[in-house]
This record gives structure tokens, sequence and C-alpha cells, in this order.
């Protein structure tokens, strides 16, 4: 048992001063009476959960950056050049990446991480020895780094809505169905061994890759939480148009209808009637702004969403760069220049930080099948400290501390982190950051010969 001491804290209720939480050996909140503590902090939040990640991807972060050929590039050419790099990835050099984006991730206040994990068969499509070989290098990158893992395997039916056979860069996902329950076996396997905290959810891939009756299928067999893209660029709401009759978000809302399980990444490309439809099903919104920037998807209607209750949360998909305060702030910050105003998403006469901080606690705890989130007794003790004697901080408390923090200083902030109450990251380091570094570096210098 570990008992914190905050000279502030965020509680469900609001801010709060001189608070106590006590975290018992099951990895919970137990109390939140005053007792004398072994660990004072500053400024303590929730940790929420990261609940989009291609892991593997962090390996090609800088590598796409070059425009090719004379045409102009997209997410298409984009995904051209991931289906060649992802050919040269080894088990060994998937578990030595997934180490370091948790690791990563929790040094940035990320709590948990839902891994949309669809890299599961050698280069030439063909099985390894065990179906989850790839999936049980997910859990051991976690067992290492100690983050919570929301594990996500990936249906992947066919290479287009038109039910075309999968290209030479989509082998590596594909499975039948029978395949696909051998390796939701497998994955459940290796996720025992990791503490109680852990949980595994499935994820039709998109309404490209997946038939419909096999996503009825999957929702209806679902006992965790249900993750899909959809709605991310505008070749993919044409093609779903052009083969089924309506637009992607229309066409799921007609025949299999989201509800509070699901949570649907990017919808980036909705309607004003979509964005109402959609955030009334309870179902949360997994946004990625960087990544959404980064592959020119089109901005979220953040505005619309919230406007409409709806619940979000936020992922670092590619991992081209992993930042919880970044991910908040080009949230936001897309929609200023969107509708060129100012705190967008904010409440009338609120903060726009504590709207979008509360939202993805909440949002990011349900979508990663973590409970409600937030610092209170039952919940996991997900739980991030500020350095509130930065300079930036000077002065400054609540509210207005939390903006400066995601607007202003950033993630170099984040002193200490607890997942299900193990401490993984002091003093703004992970435990075992040198080690994982060193893995990561041999893994980079044997792809680096072979790229």
């Amino acid at each position: 048992m570990t008992v914190l001491y905050a000279k502030q804290a965020l509680l469900p209720e609001g801010w709060a001063r001189d608070v106590t939480v006590t975290i018992g050996a099951d990895g919970r909140i137990a109390g939140l009476d005053p007792a004398r503590a072994d660990i004072g902090v500053d400024m303590l939040l929730p940790a929420p959960a990261n609940v989009h990640s291609h892991a593997f991807q962090r390996a090609m972060a800088g590598l796409t950056e070059r425009r090719g050929g004379s045409g102009q590039d997209s997410f298409w050419t984009w995904r051209k050049w991931m289906y060649r790099f992802l050919d040269q990835l080894t088990p060994d050099d998937a578990q030595s990446i997934a180490a370091l984006v948790q690791m990563e991730m929790l040094e940035a206040g990320f709590a948990t991480v839902g891994e949309f994990h669809y890299l599961h068969h050698r280069p030439d499509g063909g099985a390894y020895d065990d179906p989850a070989e790839m999936a049980a290098r997910i859990c051991a990158a976690a067992e290492t780094t100690g983050i919570g893992l929301t594990l996500l395997p990936v249906f992947y039916e066919q290479g287009g809505v038109d039910g075309r056979a999968l290209g030479p860069g989509q082998r590596r996902f594909g499975c039948d169905r029978d395949g696909f329950a051998a390796l939701m076996a497998g994955a459940g396997r290796a996720l025992d061994r990791l503490p109680g905290d852990a949980v595994i959810g499935v994820a039709p891939h998109s309404l490209r890759a997946v038939t419909p009756a096999a996503l009825s299928e999957l929702v209806a067999g679902a006992g965790g939480p249900v993750h899909m893209h959809i709605a991310e660029q505008v070749a993919e709401v044409e093609e779903i148009e052009a083969a089924h009759g309506a637009r992607p978000v229309t066409w799921l809302l007609d025949n299999c209808p989201p509800d509070p399980r699901w949570c649907l990444i990017h919808c980036t490309q909705m309607t004003a009637a979509e964005t109402g439809a959609l955030a009334a099903t309870g179902a949360v919104a997994g946004l990625c702004p960087i990544t959404e920037a980064n592959l020119g998807d089109g901005i979220f209607d953040g505005a619309g969403w919230l406007g409409a209750d709806g619940a979000i949360s936020v992922g670092s998909d590619s991992n081209i760069r992993i930042s919880l305060t970044g991910e908040l702030r080009l949230l936001e910050y897309s929609q200023r220049l969107r509708d060129r105003a100012r705190a967008v998403l904010a409440p009338p006469g609120g903060s726009t930080g504590r709207r979008l901080f509360d939202g993805i606690v909440a949002g990011g705890a349900r979508a990663a099948g973590r409970g409600r989130g937030g610092i209170a007794v039952g919940q996991w003790a997900d739980l991030l400290a500020i350095d509130g004697g930065d300079a930036d901080l000077i002065g400054r408390g609540g509210d207005a501390a939390l903006d400066t923090w995601i607007f202003a200083a950033g993630d170099r902030l984040v002193r200490d982190v607890w997942a299900a109450g193990r401490h993984m990251v002091r003093d703004g380091r992970h435990l075992h950051r040198d080690r994982i570094r060193a893995d990561y570096a041999a893994c980079m210098a044997r792809l680096a010969q072979v790229l």
C-alpha cells in the first residue's frame, strides 16, 4: 500500500487542496482520507489513456517526409511506404519498438495504451508457430514498461470494400474468421501473464477491410471494447458510399449501431448530422490530432461533437510524436484555424484545457475498458504528477495551471506516473529507460541495414 500527498489534485468533483490518496495492493484507489504520506507531489491529475496506437510505426517517424514524384502526396502514398517498412520487422523488432513507445507514453503522462494491433503474421503472410506471437510481444513489452495495456487485435479480412484479395502489403494483417479466433485465444493467454488491469477488446479494422457480416459477428461476440477506424479520408468515404450506398458513419448507424463500448477512430470526415447522431450513441471518438495533421486527414468537428455531449479520447496512432499535451493542443488549435476563433472547445466562461482533459480522462477510461477513470475510490490508480514549482506555473493553480501545462509548458512538467498503482515514471524518467533505449537502438541499427 502506498500513500500520496498532493498539494492540489483534480478530483471528479473539481480541484481540492491537501489531498491524500491511498493506493491499495490491487492497484486501485483505496481511500482519499488523511493519512501519513510516503510520497509528496505538487499537482496530481488522473492519468488518461492513449486509446489508439500502432506501435511499430514509431520506428518510421521522420522517414516519410519527402515528397514523392510529381503528384500530390497523401495518406495513400504514405501507406505504400508503411507497407514496405513493415515487411522488414521481426518479432524481436516489434517488441523493442513497442517497449520504447510505451515508455515514451508513460513519460508523457499516459497510464494506458490501446494497442490497435494488426501486425499478426510473417512477411509472406504465413502464421507464426504461435498465431499470437506478435500479440505476445506487445504483452511482453507491457510487462517491461508497466503500462496499462488494452490489447485490440485487429480483424482484417479483405483488401478493399469491393472484396478484393489482400495486397502484398496487407498479408501480415489478414485473417479468416477461424484464424482470427485462434489469434484471439492466443492473445488472451498472453494477456493473462500481465497484471489484473490488462484488458482485451476487438478491432474490426474498418468498413473497407471487414465485411458487414463479419462486423456484426465480431460485435455480437465482443466482451470488451470495440475499436474501429472510420471516416478518416475523403477517398474512403467515396469508396464506402459507392459500395454500400451510404457514407461510412451513416451506414454504421443504420446497419450496426455503435454503443458506449465503441471507440471510433478519427471521424474527420463527417457531416453535421452524422456528428450529432454518432455522439448520441455514447460511442467515444478516438482522436489523433498529430497523426491526422501529419497524414492530411482533415479536422474533426470538435465543437459540434462536444456541443452534442459527445465523448472524446486521444491517441498517438502512428506515434510520429508522442505527446499528451501536444494532442490536446492541436485538437483545440485545429478548431481555431478552421473557425478563426479562440477557445473554441471551452464552455462559456470556462477553461479549454479543463474541458478537454476531463473529457479524455472519462472517455479514455471507457474506451480502454478501465471503468470511469478519475481520482476516486475503486478506480484504477492511474495518476500523473506535475511539477508545480516550474517557472511556468509560479502563482498558478487549478484550471489556470492546467491550461498553462497544456498550452505553454508541455509534457516536460510530468514528474511521476502511476499505472494501476505501478510507479513507473519518477522524476521524469521511466525506471527502465536506459535498457529500453538500448534495445531500441540495436533494433534500429539492424533495420537501417535493410531499409
